[in-house]
């Protein structure tokens, strides 16, 4: 005879209550071990320890399917005790205090020095003006790794690079630029990206053969340039190619890039719109070798490393949960030399002064391998 439903359902509610009450006595004793962890200065994260404590907690199960499920439990429940030891230790030895230096304002003059990628006309050039203003001292430099290489060895103050645009996602390989120069993000900026079909005066489209721009830049014109057939040739910034169509004077070559550019190399504009959304945005953001922030700053930026493992990414990301910390975006690339591991770049709300972050980052850090602040900044 089968139980009636709604008796089953008591039982589960009973189980239920008492494994609340189990949980919340085990968070009681997870305070304690906080507390002595605490005054031995003894890490919080003890993962050898973690695992052989899943394998005995498997055995003490009836069935394999029950074994997983408790394993699986368990691995949840310590990872929610650790969070809660976090929140309890927070930043007492100031770890995260002493990575960055709090300021009322970046140290800005006309005397300061900043580097971007590209040719007048760029869309790094507008970002930079947009962002410094005109009265400083600006270097142009031929590719993103030059920005990086100046700004670390000192010779500018500051580097603009493209980061994310809200179209064609990520811009390769400039979260790896940061990483390798140990650069920090101090500002961001964003522009607003329409890009326009340009051409020397009187070209006819019908004899058009080759277009040229930054990847980023033809992959946000990829609906226009399906059907052309055209030879698509990529160059380090979009600028560039407006230069090179003008040097070269071709009327069976074309760019893509700019208004601006159209007007700064004496171009006609084809086509005044070819990327297909209205919100055709790039963030850039601004680099720096210091390690400081301004007060004032409401998005941390940071990298980590895990091994491609069930479970490891979620258990990193609940920090963030536990914490009331909004994540706004997530990046992955493979690392060299080390198979089926990555390293994940992370945005999200907030400032190193807040007790929430701190102890977002205290968890993270500590679970985690090559973890690094990239940046504090105003977004």
């Amino acid at each position: 005879m089968v139980q009636d439903l709604s008796v089953t359902r008591q039982e589960i509610d009973k189980v239920d209550q008492q494994i609340v009450e189990l949980i919340e006595k085990r968070m009681d004793l997870a305070l304690e071990v906080a507390k002595y962890k605490m005054s031995t200065g003894k890490p919080i994260y003890d993962r050898q320890r973690e695992l052989e404590k899943l394998e005995k907690l498997g055995t003490i199960a009836s069935t394999e399917f029950n074994a997983k499920s408790v394993q699986e439990l368990f691995l949840q429940i310590m990872s929610v005790s650790r969070r809660y030891q976090y929140s309890v230790i927070g930043d007492q030895d100031h770890v995260i205090d002493g990575m960055f230096e709090k300021k009322e304002a970046l140290d800005i003059t006309a005397d300061t020095k900043v580097a971007y990628a590209g040719v007048p006309g760029a869309f790094a050039e507008m970002a930079m003006i947009d962002y410094f203003g005109e009265e400083i001292q600006t270097v142009a430099v031929k590719e993103f790794r030059d920005v990086t290489s100046m700004v670390a060895s000192g010779e500018v103050d500051y580097g603009v690079l493209p980061i994310e645009n809200s179209t064609a996602g990520f811009v390769s390989g400039i979260y790896d630029l940061l990483d390798r120069n140990a650069l920090s993000i101090v500002g961001e900026q964003k522009v607003q990206v329409n890009q326009c079909l340009l051409g020397i005066p009187g070209t006819n489209l019908s004899e058009v053969t080759t277009v040229y721009s930054h990847p980023q830049g033809l992959m946000q014109a990829k609906d226009y340039l399906d059907d052309k057939g055209w030879h698509e040739v990529s160059m380090n910034n979009t600028a560039a190619s407006a230069k090179k169509v003008k040097e070269e004077g071709d009327t069976s070559k074309v760019a893509i890039a700019s208004a601006r550019a159209a007007k700064l190399y004496g171009l006609e504009i084809l086509n005044p719109k070819l990327n297909v959304s209205d919100d055709n945005t790039t963030r850039f953001v601004i680099v720096s070798k210091k390690r400081e922030y301004v007060e004032s700053a409401n998005k941390v930026s940071i990298s980590f490393a895990l091994p491609h493992q069930s479970g490891t990414l979620y258990n990193i990301l609940a920090h963030f949960i536990f914490n009331n910390v909004n994540m706004t975006s997530i990046e992955s690339i493979p690392l060299t030399g080390r198979q089926w591991e990555y390293c994940f770049f992370v945005d999200f709300e907030g400032n190193l002064s807040d007790s929430a972050v701190k102890n977002a980052l205290k968890g993270i850090m500590a679970e985690t391998e090559d973890f690094r602040i990239l940046g504090c900044f105003v977004s």
